[in-house]
């Protein structure tokens, strides 16, 4: 099949049949399809959409372009969880380590940062020795000693995906929903999983800033894993401030530990990864109802059993044996550490999620570039959730910097993002919806 009539199909708005699909991502991986015709692929999807079939058939067709693993002697349910990103958001580590303790074989083929939300391997490169690329031997004896690793994706894991997605950056056509969902699920369904959660983020921190959108997103997600074969529910949750109360790479990591040391109890936080974790366990068969998937997930926490867990993942991926005993000797320390006092009195009303991350970006905890490297020390600690009464020169956060001038500028970028006003601002779920 030609690249360039499977190309002028889809552009004059024709459905395109399995085949051809198949065809032309095989061309992408193997590189007899030219950039040009990738992009000019991208922009017909793009402009013409795709249907329910399409983008099964595209995501299938990405799944297969590489490994896709295989876990026949784990012993345990396989599933997974994903967020689009947001601020704050380190769900990802007290997850894993929790559903795990909890009965689940979690492989976590995890991402870097995206532009202004932050990257779950970029915060465990936080721990020295910790490796986010083990060869699929490694990941497999981690997995079924342990029972969850949170790793990167490994150059046979969906290579087409990774080739189409550099071309869509360049090509301004990520904002396609039918990419979008055909680049995540490739990804995960390569990982071999049974079950999976989608997160998918909105409001202020998030890539979807409307609701719409983000229903739109995660019906396409649900639909088309399961016409892949892998059971899927999505949570719709709120991105309107940071999600843990701490932004920046290392910060989140201890973040982590204190939250599954039980110093975390009562958040928002804990009540997202909970409802994360119970949806897994009544996905995978191990809990009847959410609420008692909640209840195994609470005693894994209290017990100490998801603590151990992390710890040993840590340990068998590299890092330090005793990381979570005493996580300050090891995580990096910004030199210039400053509170934000409020210029007045109030409560926190609102907070431009998307400024406040792309503070953490300007420190150099993010990337303006692939080629950057990440300062995992700097960001915000001991950030207070919206709602919260204050008095002029309280505290709201704390600045973690490398000089007192880079200091001074995130301050000004943290109380910028805020807005304090005289009442209370209404209170927003953290989980908005439900599609399954």
């Amino acid at each position: 099949m030609l690249p360039q009539e499977i190309i002028r199909r889809k552009r004059d708005g024709q459905m395109l049949s399995g085949e051809e699909i198949s065809a032309f991502i095989r061309g992408v991986t193997d590189g007899s399809v030219s950039e040009a015709q990738a992009a000019a692929f991208a922009m017909a999807v793009f402009f013409q959409g795709a249907s329910l079939n399409e983008t099964v058939a595209l995501t299938l067709a990405m799944r297969d372009s590489g490994s896709v693993l295989k876990w026949s002697d784990v012993g345990r349910p396989i599933a997974d969880k994903h967020s689009t990103g947001g601020i704050g958001d380190n769900v990802s580590l007290m997850l894993a380590p929790i559903a795990a303790a909890c009965g689940l074989a979690v492989p976590m083929i995890s991402g870097r940062g995206l532009g202004h939300t932050g990257g779950t391997l970029d915060k465990l490169q936080s721990i020295p020795g910790y490796d986010i690329a083990p060869d699929q031997s490694r990941l497999f004896e981690v997995v079924r000693h342990v029972g969850c690793a949170i790793v990167g994706q490994t150059s046979d894991l969906a290579p087409a995906d990774r080739r189409l997605y550099a071309i869509r950056d360049v090509t301004a056509t990520v904002e396609s929903v039918p990419l979008i969902t055909a680049s995540i699920l490739s990804k995960k369904l390569a990982a071999g999983l049974q079950t999976l959660l989608m997160d998918v983020k909105v409001g202020t921190g998030a890539f979807m800033q409307d609701l719409g959108e983000a229903r739109l997103l995660a019906r396409s997600l649900v639909d088309v894993a399961k016409g892949a074969g892998v059971p899927t529910v999505a949570l719709i949750t709120d991105m309107n401030e940071p999600l843990a109360d701490a932004a920046g790479n290392a910060l989140e990591v201890a973040n982590c530990v204190d939250f599954l040391a039980g110093r975390k109890s009562g958040t928002r936080l804990e009540m997202l990864v909970l409802a994360e974790v119970a949806e897994m366990l009544v996905q995978a068969g191990l809990a009847a109802t959410v609420a008692e998937g909640e209840g195994m997930a609470r005693s894994a926490l209290s017990s100490g059993k998801a603590m151990e867990t992390f710890a040993r993942m840590v340990h068998a991926l590299g890092g330090p044996a005793d990381f979570c005993e005493r996580p300050e000797i090891y995580l990096p320390a910004a030199p210039v550490i400053l509170d934000v006092p409020a210029p007045t009195g109030g409560y926190l009303a609102a907070c431009n999620g998307r400024a406040l991350g792309l503070a953490v970006v300007d420190m150099g905890g993010g990337r303006r570039q692939t080629s950057d490297t990440i300062d995992h020390s700097v960001g915000f600690d001991r950030i207070l959730s919206l709602g919260t009464a204050i008095e002029k020169g309280q505290p709201i956060a704390r600045v973690h910097a490398m000089s007192r001038e880079q200091a001074d500028r995130a301050k000004q970028a943290l109380l910028a993002s805020y807005r304090i006003e005289a009442n209370p601002p209404a209170s927003s779920p953290v989980i908005i919806e439900r599609i399954g």
